[in-house]
């Protein structure tokens, strides 16, 4: 079993498109393809921790089969654009708005919204969010797990912090003028 970690679908939502520049040309083909990406990595009996943000979709029977769509165990942190029907589907393993998980070793901060400070943060802990859809300047042991920043599918820890590295391996090979 591995753990996965995802936020911002915005399933069925086409003014997530527009404003996000997302690039399909339809609700049918960005929700198509957030399910194919999804399903390609997530195996039946993986865990996943959505971050809010799955949909605004207000008939359950609508959220339902997008849950069933969707590989894994599946864990929702409410998001501010969760509907009631999502918030309250059977199909979630659980619902809360914050949680504390240790993977790999790490405490992870799990919440919707990035946070200024989180618990343990001193000692190493990490904070893992959604919300911001990649527009906010990274922060130390804090990352944006949302599909706008990870080409519209979920993550493991290992590939958020091999991110992270990769990108400070480029910072530190700009010429000393380029910054």
């Amino acid at each position: 079993m591995r753990i996965f970690f995802t936020s911002d679908t915005h399933f069925g939502e086409a003014r997530r498109i527009k404003v996000d520049h997302r690039p399909f040309a339809s609700v049918a083909e960005q929700d198509k393809t957030l399910i194919a990406r999804w399903n390609a990595l997530v195996k039946p009996k993986d865990e996943i921790y959505h971050l809010g943000d799955f949909t605004n979709a207000k008939d359950p029977g609508r959220v339902t089969k997008l849950l069933a769509a969707l590989n894994g165990r599946k864990h929702l942190i409410i998001g501010n654009n969760d509907s009631r029907a999502t918030i309250a589907n059977k199909g979630w393993a659980s619902v809360v708005y914050y949680a504390e998980i240790e993977v790999a070793g790490k405490l992870l901060i799990l919440c919707h919204y990035p946070f200024r400070t989180w618990h343990s943060m001193g000692k190493g802990s990490i904070n893992l969010h959604g919300h911001s859809h990649g527009k906010l300047k990274e922060a130390t042991r804090q990352y944006d797990v949302g599909v706008d920043v990870f080409d519209f599918r979920p993550v493991t820890l290992a590939t958020i912090l091999a991110r992270r590295r990769r990108h400070l391996r480029k910072r530190k090979k700009k010429p000393a003028g380029k910054r």
